[in-house]
């Protein structure tokens, strides 16, 4: 959607039927209201890409050069498939011989190529599904954009999300082979010393970084991993 429509109604008509909605919560409002002034809300839409979201894995596989042709890949908390989208066309897609894994409680529309699993990556018998749908192969790559639902409380949304990055660390080196690479996003706190001590043990390069496409409000980030010592 367009946010230069000619004329004098568009983008401020919309912020003002939002902030003055009934029954809508002013988080949700923030929310929307961000979603409509968002340029990459905007651009995603006019690419044909399933979320903002994708932006951030172009923009973090541009500064670190992650996905290549032929890889198997692991593509944690995938739901709407933004980061699958972008991870076909960089790497290939084989419907015959998919080397895509993805997995959500959400669902998730088909995207040659990759295989989909819908379970909750908490579940006990989650890391033995993707397993079996990589057929027994390691991974060259394991991305990890999963957050629990926020509470609005800081310390315990960051907490929550600080676990469900370890919970992917620890499948990760389970899975890579030898100088595969991990990815998760992580919110700014100090409490992620664990999950840093645990990748600098196993990986040869460990980074924080930032890409522009997360919102400047927000405490995301993502701690990038490269160089898996097996």
């Amino acid at each position: 959607m367009s946010r230069k429509t000619p004329g004098r109604t568009g983008a401020r008509e919309l912020r003002t039927r939002v902030k003055t909605a009934r029954g809508r919560t002013v988080s949700s409002t923030q929310w929307l209201q961000r979603q409509l002034n968002d340029p990459y809300v905007a651009r995603a839409r006019a690419e044909g890409r399933r979320s903002r979201a994708a932006y951030k894995l172009l923009e973090l596989n541009e500064k670190f050069r992650l996905i290549r042709p032929g890889m198997r890949i692991v593509d944690l908390g995938s739901a709407p498939g933004g980061w699958s989208q972008v991870i076909t066309e960089i790497a290939g897609a084989d419907e015959k011989n998919p080397k895509i894994v993805a997995i959500d409680c959400l669902d998730m529309e088909p995207i040659a190529g990759v295989i989909f699993v819908k379970k909750d990556f908490n579940d006990a018998n989650a890391p033995a599904a993707i397993l079996d749908a990589l057929g027994g192969h390691k991974a060259d790559l394991v991305l990890s954009d999963m957050a629990a639902p926020a509470v609005g409380h800081r310390p315990t949304d960051h907490l929550r999300i600080i676990a469900l990055a370890e919970l992917a660390a620890h499948f990760a080196l389970e899975v890579l082979a030898p100088r595969g690479a991990f990815v998760a996003k992580v919110l700014q706190g100090g409490t992620e010393r664990d999950l840093l001590v645990l990748l600098k043990q196993n990986f040869e390069k460990v980074q924080h970084a930032k890409p522009p496409a997360s919102r400047q409000g927000s405490a995301e980030t993502y701690m990038v991993a490269r160089g898996f010592k097996g």
